[in-house]
């Protein structure tokens, strides 16, 4: 059986990557492609704690901590949910991977990439994105997509947002036989073109 694809949707919050993954399931579908929808953190259940820790804790949590619950709940999801699909032949879409661990813990808070990447090396186990979308938008946009409801994450200010952007393009310039970067300042047909483009030349 021909092995599946593992695609992920990256950008800050707000960029509309969430509304493109819902439009490239539904072109999967109808080209009858089996695929797995599926997103980082708390896509397991044992994930669903971890996503509740990173996102909704009111208390403290330190950096250090944050790190190693991100790599906690990647481990489980690519071990039970991302290597079976992808062994079954489907193609895999995920709503956020390494890339954002790179983007907000590394160039957000200003984390040692060469540590982050080494410690993500061990929680992927060797299964890496064949094609990554980084959705690139205006910062302004994205904030009043998110709205005034904000988690822990969201809520950081422009400022953060700003260096965890610049971290996807950064990201995106090192590696761009894989990373993809969308003008998500467009319209939703527009950005969904753009993305189909090099969806189909993978597949």
């Amino acid at each position: 059986m021909k092995k599946g694809y593992f695609i992920t949707f990256e950008g800050t919050d707000g960029c509309g990557k969430t509304t493109q993954i819902e439009l490239v399931s539904k072109y999967l579908e109808e080209k009858n492609i089996p695929y797995v929808l599926t997103r980082e953190p708390g896509a397991t259940e044992l994930g669903k704690k971890f996503r509740q820790i990173l996102l909704h804790h009111d208390n403290f949590v330190a950096d250090t901590c944050e790190v190693f619950v991100f790599l906690a709940d990647r481990a489980q999801h690519i071990a039970e949910v991302v290597v079976p699909a992808i062994e079954a032949g489907k193609i895999v879409l995920c709503d956020r991977h390494t890339d954002s661990h790179m983007a907000y813990q590394g160039y957000g808070r200003g984390g040692d990439l060469a540590k982050l990447k080494y410690l993500n090396d061990i929680a992927v186990d060797g299964t890496y994105p064949d094609l990554t979308f980084v959705f690139n938008v205006n910062l302004e946009t994205a904030s009043k997509r998110v709205g005034d409801k904000k988690d822990r994450l969201e809520a950081l200010g422009i400022e953060f947002h700003q260096k965890v952007q610049n971290g996807y393009l950064e990201i995106a310039k090192n590696e761009p036989n894989r990373v993809k970067v969308i003008d998500a300042n467009k319209n939703i047909e527009e950005v969904f073109s753009q993305v189909k483009e090099h969806l189909d030349n993978l597949i």
